[in-house]
This record gives C-alpha cells, structure tokens and sequence, in this order.
C-alpha cells in the first residue's frame, strides 16, 4: 500500500537513535507485515481531547507511549517553570488498573524530576478523584492520572490537572499543547532524579475518606445505614481501594462486594466493557442482589470516577437508573438539606452540561440558586468552582454517569457519589419510600425527562472522515422538523450561534467554542450532537418531557416518551 511521504517522514524519526532498539524493532515489524497498522499508529499526532489525551497503547505518533507521554510532560514541565517562576513546583501522579499504568506513571514521575519538579507519586493504584483531592492537599501545582477511564484494555491515557484540583481548561489546554507541539522527542529526559520522588499513600487514603464522609454524610439515622442492602461491584477497577472503606467509615454495615469482580484486572475478564453505563456491565452485580434481596446495586469505572446504580422499580425489579436520573435524585437531594439547613440565600449554584437533562434547570429554579451549564466534561464544572468564588458549590453531574458532591475533589467522583447516592436510599427505606420512588416524586413535582443516548463507533480515518461528513450535512442541511414539532432553535457550539429557526436571528453563544449541534424542538425536545473528544465516535442525545400528574400514570406516560423517542430515531435515520 502507499503511505504518505508526511507519515514515513515520522517513521523515520522514530528509527533514529533517539527511541530505544525495541521501540525501532516494533516499527520495523509493522513497516513489512502490517503497514495499514503502521499508517495508523502514526498519521497524526495524539490530542488533548475533553478528558485529556486517551489512545490505544503501542509505538507512534498517534499511540500511548514512553515517548508521547513524555513529550507531554516535558511540555508540561517547560510550562510549569515558566508559569510559576522561583517556586518549588511539586506535581501529584495516580494512575489505575491498566496494563502499563503503574510502569508509564513512573516513566511520567521520571521525566518531572528529571526536570527539577518534586512529585508525589502513589505506591499503588488509586481512583481519580482521590488524585484531584490529593494535589489540592499536597498544594501541588499539577497532577497526572495514567487512566483510560472505561475504554477497551488496549486503551491507556493521560489526564492532566490544575492547582485548583480541576482538569485543564482554557488557555492553559492550549498554551501548553503548542509547548508539547513544540518540542523534540530529543529533548524528553528520561533519567530520574529519585531524591525528588516521593512516595504518597496510607495518609492520603485516610484524609480523602474523612474528607468524602464530612461531604457526603446527611444525618442519616446509623439504624438506617445498617438497615440498607447494598451490592457493589468495582468492576476490576480502582475503587476496590477506596469505596468500601468509605462506607464502612459512614456507617454502612450490609456491603455485599461481587466477588469475581473485586480484584483488580486490566482485562477486565467478566465484562464486555467495564462501562456502568452498560446494563451488561451491572448484570453480575444484579443478580447477587437478586438473590440476596438487595436494596441497591452500584457499579464504578475502572478509575472511579462514574457510577452506575441500579434500584428497584415499582414492580420490585431491577433496573439500571441512567447517569441523568442518577444526577437528578443527587441534586434534588442536597438541595432539598440545604434548603432544610437555611443555607439558601441565593449565593449557591448547582452544574451540569449541554448534553445533560433540562430537569437540572427546574430544579434549579424550584431550590432559588443557580444552574450553571457548561460543556461536556467536568473541567466545566470545576472552572465555574474557580471562575465563581462568590457562589458556593452544592453539586452538579453529567449524562455520562458522573457526579461531584462539593468542592473537595474537582472532578466527578464515584466514591463520594456512591457514598451520597446510599444515604439517600437509606433515608427513603426508613421512610417507607424507595430511590425510585423518590424520583417518581420528582416528576410529579418538576416534569417527567426522560432522556437517550445512541453512540455511534466509527474508528480510523475513514471513520473520522464519516462522523465529519454527519456533522457537516447536520449544519448546512439542517432539518426543519422532527417527528412533527418544527425546529424551533438550532444551537451551534463550533460557530457560538443560537439561530432562531422562525425568525432566522442569530445570537451569540458566550460558552467555549466545542463541535456541538444541539436542535430545541417545539414541544420542548431536545437533540444534541457531538463527535466523542476520546473515543472514534459520534454520540446523539436525546431529551424529551411530559407533564406528571401522580405516581399511578408514571409507566404510561414513560411509555408515550419512549415512543416519541423512537421516533425521532427513525425520522433521523439513526436505528
């Protein structure tokens, strides 16, 4: 096959003394038996995406590597000196359960004090927020996690964080991106300065759990706590080392942990994907809980930042709650303890994001504070914590399976979520409700949302070329009606336009430019679409509502929501 002069001139580069004699023998190997696979390990370079830099692992441009990921943090490092002048700059670094994360996080651990930063560096695996919670801690003025979060196990990746404990945001992202693009491989220092590593854990540990029960704890009665049936799973993944600990510490006695799921493994062996968001994902988890009568069933990611929950509905069955439902009855929650605690005076606000339920807002103005609506991704969040010093934080999630309670850790975080998602379900069972319940109650009060997500994959270059082309046809051919309501208004993020589709004005977006199309339909639907930052895919949102008159019609009106869903799926040609 032919390959681009651009791309071999890459190769070559990486034949050059530079890269070690096994890195030139991989690219020799796929030069003369796989040079499809040779053209994709190195026809562009890996980008910062909305959750940092996520690849499958291997040599090249375009792969997880020693070399990548060493670029990136000598970049790093060249950006923190200048940014932080005649200070001693320390950095924090957690990694997860990952083929290679222990092995890279220390090669990145190498390259900070190969350049004179101090670095914090865990012993062992950790979830992702106790790596924000740490570096606000340790006052650091960086932190890494080696994570790919709940890709497939060939996947690895780099999330970047700030001093205030949030993800990079704009103009550092950029900023330091044209630092990295800058530089040559030639210029990475691999060599240790050990004297500035140091090794961080038990203390940590016991400060972030104490930290997560101050936060996530609402006066539950300890006869409530003890009286909850939960079943956890964590999925192979890192929150083996926090959450039950956690739970134990707030009281919770009646822990039953999937065994065959419990020990950490970068395969991920009992599941297709270790994604809550997948209810094959939670099967295992179910039907332990099934079997034991269990109350609540609740699933993380392998870096513990998500959560699925599973509850009973009001037939006894369970059923996975999805990450808008999980937000919601999260949200409604510690709005409702604040309100009751005479902490509203309108100086609060809670966050969530573009994709995200509308019923965010109705709660926001049910409560008197403010809903703050920002981009995919939780570094929005957190950059409202920073940009807002004057309005207090109560919490605020995403679609995506992802909540923050507080301002402790700047990211979503599935410990302090899995914490606060059973107090409330301790508190309703004590109350002769349920989780479910309680959200039912929700839509009677608010609106009943109910909300759906098609993801579709489309990977190499002809896939990026693909999801490209759907995005193109979606902007300049755009639809003028769905399923029988008219497009009333067209959200284009990329270009920060909000077009009038009846009057044809056009105003202005005042949020970061992201290739996001959001159509508001006249019956108050919802449909956004948005090529992934992380994966090769193209994801479309869907939300629609309908008024709630009493618990007793919840089923029929989520069946005539589920209709209209489907609809709209079929009149996009998406099915």
């Amino acid at each position: 096959m032919h390959i681009e002069q651009t791309i071999l001139d890459k190769v070559n580069e990486w034949l050059t003394p530079t890269f070690d004699n096994q890195t030139q023998e991989d690219i020799k190997e796929m030069m003369t038996t796989s040079p499809k696979d040779l053209e994709e390990s190195f026809f562009k370079n890996l980008e910062f995406g909305t959750g940092g830099m996520r690849g499958i692992m291997g040599v090249g441009t375009n792969r997880i590597n020693k070399y990548t990921l060493g670029k990136n943090t000598k970049g790093l490092s060249n950006y923190m000196i200048k940014s932080f002048p005649g200070e001693q700059l320390k950095v924090a670094i957690a990694y997860d359960c990952r083929h290679n994360s222990d092995t890279l996080a220390k090669v990145v651990a190498d390259v900070f004090s190969a350049n004179g930063i101090h670095v914090y560096l865990f012993s062992d695996m950790r979830p992702t927020p106790e790596l924000s919670f740490a570096l606000k801690y340790l006052n650091c003025h960086a932190g890494i996690v080696l994570t790919a979060s709940h890709n497939p196990p060939e996947y690895n990746g780099y999330k970047v964080y700030w001093q205030d404990g949030g993800q990079l945001v704009p103009p550092q992202d950029k900023e330091i991106i044209e630092v990295i693009e800058a530089l040559n491989y030639s210029e990475i220092k691999f060599e240790a300065n050990e004297n500035l590593i140091e090794y961080i854990d038990v203390a940590i540990d016991e400060a972030f759990a104490k930290s997560t029960v101050e936060n996530a704890s609402f006066n539950t009665p300890a006869a409530a706590k003890e009286n909850l049936k939960i079943v956890y799973t964590s999925l192979h993944g890192t929150s083996i080392k926090a959450i039950p600990g956690v739970l134990a510490k707030a009281g919770y006695t009646d822990v039953n942990i999937v065994a065959e799921q419990e020990v950490p493994n970068g395969d991920f062996p009992t599941v297709k994907s270790p994604n809550p968001e997948e209810p094959e994902a939670l099967s295992m988890a179910i039907a332990l809980s099934d079997k034991i009568g269990g109350d609540i069933v609740i699933g993380t990611d392998p870096d513990s930042d998500r959560l699925g929950v599973a509850v009973r509905d009001t037939d006894g069955k369970m059923i996975l709650l999805n990450g808008n439902q999980t937000m919601v009855i999260m949200t409604a929650f510690l709005l409702e303890q604040w309100k009751r605690a005479g902490k509203i005076n309108g100086k609060q606000f809670i966050g969530s994001t573009i994709v995200s339920t509308p019923m965010m807002l109705e709660l926001a103005s049910g409560y008197n504070v403010e809903c703050k609506v920002g981009l995919t991704g939780f570094k929005w969040i957190a950059k409202f914590i920073k940009d807002f010093p004057e309005l207090t934080f109560i919490g605020g999630g995403e679609e995506s399976f992802g909540f923050m309670v507080g301002d402790a850790v700047r990211d979503k975080d599935a410990v302090g979520a899995c914490l606060l998602v059973c107090e409330i379900a301790a508190q309703a069972k004590a109350a002769g409700s349920t989780l479910y319940k309680e959200l039912l109650n929700l839509y009677v009060d608010f609106g009943f949302y109910k909300e759906h997500l098609i993801s579709l994959t489309k990977k190499g270059i002809s896939g990026m070329q693909e999801i490209n082309q759907m995005m193109i046809d979606l902007r300049e051919n755009p639809m003028s009606e769905i399923n029988g309501q008219r497009v009333v208004c067209i959200e284009d993020y990329e270009n920060s336009t909000s077009k009038n589709m009846f009057t044809q004005e056009i105003e202005s977006i005042s949020i970061p430019k992201s290739n996001v199309l959001i159509y508001y339909l006249e019956d108050g639907s919802k449909i956004c679409a948005r090529p992934s930052g992380t994966e090769p895919k193209i994801k479309f949102y869907f939300s629609v509502n309908a008024p709630l008159d009493a618990i007793e019609n919840a089923k029929e009106v989520e069946k005539q929501l589920d209709e209209k869903i489907k609809n709209i799926i079929a009149e996009m040609q998406l099915s």
